[in-house]
């Protein structure tokens, strides 16, 4: 079996207990300099994916917690787009809009304070993982994350069956699986 993953790492491919075949890394961040042979990686956005991927043959498309950081509607159906170009069957996982806890900050209701106000928690709220050094940075990375409704997925990819992962019996994130 042949994947491609959108915003994932080696790290986790190395420690997954099963592996595909082959398995094509696409990220923002720089690709590790060693990996085995069974892994490709690429620097590129999963939003504007170059037609060397595009043209790719994969038989899956797996994302884990990258839909809601690539920026508004726009980005997100860009996104979607590529999913569905890349391979028939795909696993899109997302964190849920309305799960209490805000899973970056872990701070309740974050996603629904205003924007000055989530800049506050971000640079003073103490499970913050990398406190923001000021407020322009602190309001870039709250405003970096959108988390999206079942509803807003279900549109993005309206050919999948839409799961909830539940924590506590709440759904806490979602995820668009097309088998």
């Amino acid at each position: 079996m042949s994947v491609i993953d959108l915003g994932g790492t080696a790290d986790a491919w190395l420690r997954a207990p099963v592996r595909p075949a082959h398995v094509h890394l696409v990220n923002l961040e720089s690709p590790p300099a060693v990996q085995p042979e069974w892994m490709e990686t690429d620097l590129a956005d999963a939003c504007e994916l170059p037609d060397s991927i595009l043209k790719g043959q994969y038989d899956l498309v797996i994302s884990n917690s990258v839909l809601e950081h690539v920026g508004g509607h726009e980005r997100r159906q860009r996104f979607a787009d590529a999913v569905h170009r890349l391979a028939d069957r795909h696993w899109i996982q997302t964190p849920y809009r309305y799960f209490p806890v805000e899973p970056h900050w872990l701070f309740p209701g974050f996603q629904f304070l205003p924007a000055a106000a989530r800049a506050v928690v971000a640079r003073h709220w103490p499970l913050v993982h990398t406190p923001p050094a000021d407020r322009a940075t602190a309001l870039r990375a709250a405003l970096g994350v959108e988390l999206v409704s079942r509803t807003e997925l279900a549109f993005y990819f309206p050919d999948s069956h839409i799961r909830a992962e539940r924590m506590a019996g709440l759904v806490k994130s979602l995820i668009a699986v097309k088998a």
